[in-house]
């Protein structure tokens, strides 16, 4: 069935408190009106976004994402709501699917149900113990008979449980037949799509209900809202990983974002946050650890260590608070209390801890490139840029400011001094 998905992101969502516009507001790594997009394009070849608080904002940040998307500038000013919103867009097939912004956890296989019903519209519909806030539902028997905002309904109305989800199916017809005829004689002087329906059923037309689940459908207005969308998708995120054999330590206490994919045997502790677009292959991430746009390959880290962006781990263990950046580990191990920036370490390679790769000098950064099978002593500055090669030894204390050759020893340290019996004479 060839399908256009309109997806309404035009408001400005006030009750968020934001400057920011309420569909660029982030949840598991990605803006939510990136999880309407991204749902919509699984099942259409043609979808619209229509836009109005701070328009080339959000479609510059959509832009990021996707390159096929039709971004459409609501005439707010002289047809404001959401009727107002679908006007000026121009859909390429006859089924018509209206989505909003604001909905993250939407899945394309829950739309799907949509499509399969014969009807002039569908619209879905949610039972709840506390409606409040929501648009009432009248339906009789299979059919709608009448949809009600809350500040237009009446005391019997408003007893209705069954509301609006916020989601429409509509054949093309019905907004080239009653789009034109809709009115703004309302308490919020608006343009409601919710209108069409109402029109469309006193014409005899079909209305269907579409029962859904609550928790997908629930639109996000506040940052209330935000956090509890985000304790969804994160508990759905991790449930998928675990029926893909993921083990989760206390998953309720792990942070994973959209981006990140984990593969094969692999374990994730306690605290642990995997941000980006990482990837984990093999691995073991312990307690409190955080990983970044980076790739963990058959290595252990931490616990409570850090793998900032662009860096890739094989073979490796890093442990207690060692923090990598931007660097190559192969087959190394560093045990604790290190920094690796901007470096590039090869097999069988140990660092110990203190060791520091000096990459910035306040202006620019620099590569630190060491070898196989090089030992590196505790408490070691490493001066960038510098090569060690293979088979070197580094001393604890050692600052090295300039390569060092395959098989050498480098040690800096200075003279060590005793003063006999000073200390009793420091302390009387």
């Amino acid at each position: 069935m060839k399908l256009s998905i309109i997806i309404l992101a035009a408001g400005k969502g006030t009750r968020m408190k934001s400057k920011l516009p309420k569909v660029l507001h982030k949840i598991s790594g990605y803006e939510m009106l990136y999880y309407s997009i991204k749902e919509a394009k699984k099942l259409s070849d043609d979808v619209s976004v229509v836009l109005y608080h701070q328009a080339k904002l959000v479609e510059n940040e959509m832009q990021k994402y996707f390159d096929d998307i039709n971004f459409v500038l609501q005439d707010h000013a002289n047809y404001p709501g959401t009727g107002g919103a679908v006007m000026g867009v121009s859909a390429k097939h006859e089924n018509i699917l209206v989505l909003n912004g604001d909905m993250p956890l939407v899945e394309s296989s829950e739309l799907e149900g949509f499509l399969k019903f014969n009807s002039d519209i569908v619209m879905s519909v949610i039972k709840l113990n506390n409606p409040d806030g929501y648009g009432r539902v009248i339906i009789d028997g299979d059919e709608v008979v009448k949809i009600v905002e809350q500040k237009d309904a009446n005391e019997d109305e408003l007893k209705t449980k069954t509301v609006n989800a916020g989601v429409y199916l509509f054949k093309s017809h019905i907004f080239k037949n009653y789009l034109t005829k809709l009115s703004n004689d309302n308490a919020q002087k608006e343009y409601y799509i919710t209108d069409l329906v109402e029109m469309a059923k006193k014409d005899g037309l079909k209305i269907s209900p579409l029962f859904v689940k609550e928790e997908n459908f629930k639109g996000v207005n506040s940052k209330k809202d935000l956090s509890e969308s985000e304790v969804l998708m994160q508990k759905r995120i991790k449930e998928n990983f675990m029926r893909e054999g993921v083990i989760f330590r206390l998953p309720e206490t792990i942070y994973v974002e959209s981006g990140v994919k984990i593969e094969g045997e692999s374990m994730i502790e306690n605290g642990v946050s995997l941000l980006g677009d990482t990837k984990i292959i093999n691995s073991h991430i312990k307690t409190n650890s955080v990983v970044e746009d980076s790739e963990i390959i058959n290595s252990s880290i931490g616990p409570m260590a850090r793998v900032r962006p662009n860096s890739e781990l094989v073979d490796t263990h890093i442990g207690n608070f060692v923090e990598v950046k931007k660097s190559i580990l192969k087959g190394v191990k560093a045990g604790h209390l290190s920094y690796l920036g901007d470096s590039d370490i090869d097999e069988g390679s140990n660092i110990g801890a203190g060791t520091i790769t000096c990459n910035y000098d306040g202006k620019k950064k620099y590569k630190t490139k060491i070898g196989k099978n090089v030992f590196i002593g505790s408490d070691t500055q490493l001066v960038a840029p510098v090569v060690i090669e293979d088979d070197v030894i580094i001393a604890a204390g050692t600052t090295v400011i300039q390569d060092v050759k395959s098989g050498s020893l480098a040690i800096s340290r200075t003279p060590l001094k005793i003063v006999e019996g000073f200390f009793k004479k420091f302390f009387s």
